[in-house]
């Protein structure tokens, strides 16, 4: 594998509509594109969605790892041929974890028959009264331990059913003072309060074998340096943290690259090129095809100065082929 796919590899990218046009086959190409993210306006029914993945795989000429956030609530992406569950905050002042295991294991089923290879759900973030409500009813709700134990069963009873699962938004946003879509926020929670309240749902899910983890656009001074750095960019949480403390080995990935949090960093090439620096395997860019090729263009540039790692793009590499690997005997 050339470069350019080992860079595409690492990319999960949205696209604008329900059909594939010319001009969208061409820019996948260019940018060699691993994976799709899923949204409302590309699903028209089950039987259109399964034709356009069918089409959007034949031109980049690999299984795509196809990804969707089917949260509940309000946040889903489908509109039919699903089963439409409550909101997370509901099912925790409601339901027991084995209730928990079995909407995961009907996710599975139904989401596994539309193509989907990953659900970036559950939210493993512990509300804190005053926070910014983008979290809000996404959360099972403020005590640490039932926030762990409902969302390793949902995690377990999707992975039962073949569907890779994803624990969000690590470390923990539960008390962000702002909504990192349109500005960078600060946690000022010190190490004490992460581990005793935010860390113990994301250990749960680790512990039950969580297969990916999506990091935040979020400052967290008192775990890092007090440079200003979100998450995102933090090699002192996403590798330290994440990867040698609490012992994750499957795959990182970053929120949507084109969140407002990130402006401040600097375009969005170079956040993208800071993203993998800290310790990330794959790269959202949701929207704009002109920010997934600016992103693209910025990662080839890294590699080819050395500024990133091959061996480690390699590295990352097996791990998402791993992960698609645990699917490509499942598909529809």
């Amino acid at each position: 594998m050339g470069l350019d796919d080992l860079i595409g590899t690492r990319l999960v990218v949205g696209i604008p509509g329900p059909t594939l046009t010319s001009h969208m086959a061409d820019h996948l190409q260019a940018i060699h594109a691993g994976g799709l993210i899923v949204f409302e306006r590309n699903f028209q029914a089950p039987s259109q969605f399964r034709g356009l993945l069918a089409q959007l795989e034949e031109v980049v000429g690999r299984n795509l790892l196809v990804m969707v956030d089917q949260e509940g609530g309000r946040v889903v992406r489908f509109s039919s041929g699903v089963t439409r569950f409550p909101d997370p905050l509901a099912v925790g002042t409601t339901q027991q974890p084995e209730d928990v295991y079995r909407q995961g294991r009907i996710e599975a089923k139904e989401l596994r028959a539309l193509g989907v290879d990953v659900n970036l759900a559950p939210c493993v973030d512990v509300l804190v009264a005053g926070a910014d409500p983008i979290i809000g009813t996404r959360s099972y709700g403020s005590d640490p331990q039932r926030v762990a134990a409902l969302g390793a069963a949902r995690i377990k009873g999707m992975q039962a059913g073949g569907l890779s699962s994803c624990a969000k938004h690590f470390p923990g946003i539960g008390a962000v003072p702002k909504d990192p879509h349109t500005q960078l926020p600060t946690v000022e929670l010190d190490w004490s309060a992460m581990h005793q309240i935010h860390l113990v749902p994301v250990l749960a899910a680790i512990q039950a074998g969580v297969a990916t983890i999506m990091s935040s656009h979020v400052c967290y001074p008192k775990l890092d340096a007090p440079s200003g750095t979100p998450a995102t960019c933090s090699s002192r949480l996403m590798r330290g943290l994440r990867r040698e403390e609490l012992g994750f080995q499957g795959v990182v990935l970053s929120d949507d690259l084109e969140m407002g949090a990130l402006r401040e960093v600097g375009s969005i090439g170079e956040a993208a090129v800071r993203a993998v620096e800290a310790g990330h395997d794959l790269l959202l860019v949701c929207s704009t095809l002109d920010s997934q090729r600016e992103v693209f263009e910025a990662l080839r540039v890294a590699y080819q100065q050395r500024r990133l790692s091959i061996q480690e793009l390699e590295l990352s590499v097996a791990r998402i082929d791993q992960l698609r690997r645990t699917h490509a005997s499942n598909r529809p």
